[in-house]
């Protein structure tokens, strides 16, 4: 008897470890009784086989009785101890930073820009992060790991492998899933005390201006001129920074547009949508795999000192890098008093 649940034991243990699910380790189980069973019942008494299985139906039903009788106990005591907790409710955020969050924090803690209440800002601060491809990449990456308390991340695409060369957030696992799903289990996982809000869809106008209201900081990484556009409409609207960053081929940039505070905005800049041609898209021209880690890296440091309030932002000015020479400059924006979305008859 002890030999044939020695047997089962071994037979399910073993779909166990092929990766069995707990469906196939039971039905494995199932079965070896029900074999049992069937030999009992069947063959005579005195047969070797039957003597070999226990010998006896009661011997079987015995021992299930005692295994039932022990595994309702433990589902019993399990019942309490969940009842005893309570319902799960969702944790709630201390003001004060945990002992693991004071270590993981430590290199920003010890910044003298930064210090505690810098990092007090960053795990209060909602950033939301338009575009989840090469440059929304690097910035969700290291504005979790910087401990921004809150992110959202909006994008109806899903992930390809062309997108795999530089859009290092993502896996080869997380082809075909929505990018916003995909990185918000990668997010979580190298920070689990950071908030990520994913929305699987397009930013629109209809949606954009109440969703922007709900942030402090907005952080565009889109490729279209059109979702450029939508985007500095809606944080005119809501009065929020928007921290703007675009590539192509070996060539980054990045800005702030802030009409709030009196500084120009996207249109102010860009009026009209580029003539076919002249602003091609990744997929058109290439981009270098790294560029997008270095504009985005630029755009996530940008996106810190805003919360934390240290340096000199790039408000009125655009921050130009080029891969190829290694050369970077800085152009002056200025604000248009007849642009349409913030000049005077915006």
């Amino acid at each position: 008897m002890f030999l044939t649940l020695f047997i089962i034991g071994g037979a399910v243990f073993a779909v166990r470890k092929m990766g069995g699910s707990n469906v196939a380790q039971g039905a494995i189980a199932l079965l070896g009784v029900v074999f049992v069973m069937l030999v009992q019942l069947t063959l005579p008494a005195g047969n070797s086989l039957r003597e070999m299985t226990g010998g006896s139906v009661a011997n079987w039903v015995t021992l299930l009785a005692i295994i039932g009788l022990v595994w309702l106990y433990f589902a019993v005591v399990k019942i309490l101890r969940d009842r005893a907790k309570g319902p799960t409710a969702a944790p709630v955020k201390s003001d004060q930073m945990s002992d693991t969050e004071l270590d993981r924090y430590a290199r920003h803690i010890v910044l003298r820009e930064v210090g505690g209440q810098g990092q007090q800002k960053l795990r209060k601060a909602r950033v939301l992060v338009v575009g989840a491809g090469g440059l929304g990449s690097p910035v969700l990456q290291y504005l979790a790991a910087a401990g921004v308390g809150t992110l959202g991340v909006i994008d109806d695409d899903h992930v390809s492998a062309s997108n795999l060369q530089r859009q290092v957030l993502f896996t080869e696992t997380d082809v075909g899933h929505p990018k916003v799903f995909a990185a918000k289990s990668h997010l979580v996982t190298l920070n689990p005390f950071v908030d990520v809000l994913p929305y699987n869809r397009k930013f629109t106008e209809e949606i954009g201006t109440d969703l922007v209201a709900e942030f402090d900081l907005v952080l565009d990484g889109t490729d279209t001129f059109a979702t450029r556009a939508t985007v500095n409409k809606a944080c005119m609207a809501a009065g929020k920074p928007l921290i703007s960053g675009a590539i192509g081929q070996w060539e980054g940039q990045v800005t702030i547009f802030d009409p709030a505070h009196g500084e120009p905005c996207y249109a102010c800049l860009f009026p009209t949508e580029p003539a076919d041609g002249l602003a091609p898209s990744c997929a058109e021209a290439g981009v270098v795999g790294a560029l997008p880690g270095i504009i985005g890296s630029m755009m996530a440091s940008e996106a810190i000192k805003e919360i934390v309030g240290a340096g000199t932002s790039l408000r009125g000015e655009m921050l130009m890098f080029d891969a190829l020479y290694g050369e970077s400059r800085k152009i002056k924006i200025e604000r248009r008093s007849d642009c349409d979305v913030c000049g005077e008859q915006g």
